[in-house]
């Protein structure tokens, strides 16, 4: 009896397991109106991240020079450290990026990006005109929707894009899809259908 029970569990759990990897999307849209917002948010440290790259920095050329580095040398590194902090606020209000992630079929998902870029942003940076203009005819060229396949097992879904792979999270109630753009930078798009 007690073997027929278990044998009856495993077979539901391969049974859900299967469904689970079949499950179909179809219809659903999620979105976010600004991912860079999120990515650069006040939740990601801005100052821790540039502490550690200022100690990196240190250390590197601390290494490269086979000594301690001077004040003055340290000093110099600081001034580098404040503008990259600068760049980097200027950064988070110079890029908007917009998903958008909708599942058209079973197998099949459509993901659209739309960039704008602040060019008086950008000139506070001190990007030049030449390159203000060539960043923007880049992203004119680049396509703003791309049509990938994906399969969903368990709360994963796997965007298939020939080789690549990219991996999210959907949450259980299915009302966002989470992901990474690095280790330390994640987002999260909310469903709009």
């Amino acid at each position: 009896m007690k073997t027929k029970v278990i044998i009856a569990f495993i077979a539901l759990m391969m049974a859900s397991s299967i469904a689970s990897a079949q499950t179909s999307l179809k219809g659903r849209v999620y979105y976010h109106p600004n991912i860079m917002e999120q990515a650069m948010g006040p939740e990601v440290d801005i100052d821790k991240k540039i502490a550690e790259a200022r100690a990196n920095a240190i250390a590197k050329k601390e290494k490269e020079k086979g000594r301690k580095l001077t004040k003055e040398e340290i000093a110099k590194l600081d001034k580098e450290t404040a503008n990259a902090r600068k760049q980097a606020e200027v950064l988070k209000k110079a890029l908007t990026v917009a998903i958008t992630v909708e599942f058209t079929s079973a197998t099949d998902v459509i993901m659209s990006q739309k960039t704008k870029i602040d060019d008086d942003a950008l000139k506070k940076m001190g990007v030049g005109w030449f390159k203000r203009k060539a960043l923007k005819a880049a992203l004119a060229l680049s396509p703003e929707s791309q049509k990938e396949k994906y399969e969903v097992k368990g709360n994963k879904v796997f965007f298939i894009d020939g080789k690549d792979r990219d991996t999210l999270t959907l949450s259980n109630d299915g009302k966002t899809l989470s992901g990474e753009l690095d280790k330390d930078t994640k987002f999260t798009l909310k469903r709009t259908k």
